[in-house]
């Protein structure tokens, strides 16, 4: 809804429509990174070419990028891969925000 509102802002008659549907083709481009977190609103990372994880606001929803070091492929133990050949880890750190949390 919200980049919709963007959109419509510039080019007034933009369906809503045409905004998903190009949002969809950039997810399967890879230029941006779909994001839902615990039901709510599909959110769009455009920082799809950088290695990052996530921090989600557990109450308002906000989300912020992070940059952990080390390898979070390294944290799970061979006897927990259960044959598969792990390639991708993705990581979501939850918690509250300092607006939240005050």
């Amino acid at each position: 809804d919200e980049v919709h509102a963007r959109a419509v802002a510039r080019l007034p008659e933009i369906a809503r429509a045409t905004v998903y549907n190009t949002l969809g083709e950039l997810v399967a481009l890879g230029e941006v990174v779909e994001l839902s977190t615990d039901g709510r609103a599909k959110r769009y990372d455009p920082n799809a070419h950088h290695a990052h994880q996530h921090l989600v606001c557990s109450n308002c929803g906000i989300i912020r990028d992070v940059h952990p070091t080390g390898d979070p492929l390294a944290v799970l133990p061979p006897a927990e891969r259960f044959g598969f050949t792990v390639s991708k880890a993705d990581v979501t750190y939850r918690g509250l925000c300092p607006a939240c949390a005050a």
